[in-house]
């Protein structure tokens, strides 16, 4: 049973989200917030598996509170909503620990599938949003940010590959096929990345690539060591 935080400051907003999860019998909502604030607090006190989190909120936004949660945390995976795919709250929400996102007006059955997609340790991101997060993180590191020397080291190029082809918005089905590989060792390349990242998810190795250099934002990655 996957336990699910709401999180939204329309009562309506939640009350559909809430008809839209109960269906499932395999989620269940230990609880609701109405602000970030609340949520930091609901956070702590139910200790959910997935929280859906509202961006735009009164008292504390969804970014805020996102961080808060994602620093006490780090276990709690963290969705979040908002009205356009493209918001331009979503690369801080991302960058602040959070594990995805959705626009609002997904299907019930691209919710629950989300759920438990971030729960499985990879990404909810459209490719088209992938490219917009990607560019936003990249407008806030140096044009000429030298790999994290440490981090190359430690990533074998096969590695350093999978993130490539992460940055591009790819599943791992495409993966397997422009590597030649199969699903199953795309996956176990995920594993040992985000073991040596220190990140639960594929969302969270998006954002520590550009962060640390790995992924050039101007040609598509560095796909070798020392490039």
């Amino acid at each position: 049973m996957t336990t699910v935080l709401l999180v939204d400051d329309e009562a309506l907003a939640r009350e559909i989200l809430r008809d839209y999860l109960s269906s499932d019998p395999t989620l269940h909502i230990v609880g609701e917030a109405c602000d970030g604030k609340a949520a930091v607090v609901q956070a702590s006190a139910l200790r959910p598996d997935v929280i859906l989190m509202d961006m735009q909120m009164p008292v504390m936004d969804g970014v805020a509170a996102a961080a808060q949660i994602h620093d006490a945390h780090p276990e709690i995976a963290i969705l979040g909503l908002s009205t356009f795919s493209t918001d331009r709250y979503v690369v801080d929400l991302l960058r602040a620990g959070a594990s995805g996102y959705l626009v609002k007006d997904a299907k019930p059955k691209e919710i629950t599938t989300a759920i438990r997609t971030v729960m499985a340790g990879e990404s909810v991101l459209s490719p088209e949003v992938t490219r917009h997060v990607v560019q936003g993180l990249s407008t806030s590191v140096p044009a000429e940010l030298i790999p994290n020397p440490t981090l190359v080291e430690v990533l074998t190029d096969k590695e350093l590959e999978v993130i490539r082809l992460l940055g591009r918005g790819m599943s791992n089905r495409e993966m397997a096929a422009e590597l030649f590989v199969t699903e199953s060792t795309i996956k176990a390349r995920f594993v040992k990345v985000m073991k040596k990242l220190g990140v639960r998810d594929r969302v969270q190795i998006l954002v520590a690539a550009v962060e640390h250099g790995l992924l050039d934002t101007r040609f598509g990655s560095r796909s070798a060591k020392g490039t």
